[in-house]
């Protein structure tokens, strides 16, 4: 099969795509307690060293209290490879955060994102000549 196929997970679409500023991985459908694991193991493994990943799941219909547990996971591999990441979320997404109380980076759109990255990596670059200057 060619191109970028959803991979389909009991009830949940997720599909991968490498951006230039970023990898993204798109989730819709639903998140529960019977596909988060295989969701969660799916999407950790499109997140590269060195490369901003976002997690969209702007078309995630059902977010369960379980499924945060996906989110800790991101946030765990990407701790691990040293890479910024954002979440683009869905009413049902956070409407399940704000109840358990708990926060994630998170931009309006995945545009938004990749803005936030590159805007990120400006930065950086111009602080580089400064840090490298000697007196």
């Amino acid at each position: 099969m060619y191109g970028n196929p959803t991979f389909h997970c009991d009830g949940a679409g997720i599909r991968a795509h490498c951006r230039q500023l970023a990898t993204v991985v798109t989730i819709s459908g639903r998140l529960d307690e019977g596909n988060v694991g295989p969701a969660s193991e799916y999407t950790d493994r499109f997140i590269l060293a060195e490369k901003p990943f976002v997690l969209d799941l702007g078309g995630v219909e059902s977010f369960t209290r379980e499924a945060v547990s996906l989110l800790f996971a991101v946030d765990d591999v990407c701790t691990a490879a040293g890479v910024e990441w954002s979440m683009i979320a869905s009413r049902a997404v956070e409407q399940t955060l704000r109840e358990a109380g708990i926060d994630f980076p998170a931009a309006g759109s995945v545009p938004e994102a990749l803005n936030d990255f590159a805007d990120a990596a400006v930065a950086r670059r111009q602080l580089l000549p400064l840090l490298t200057k000697t007196a």
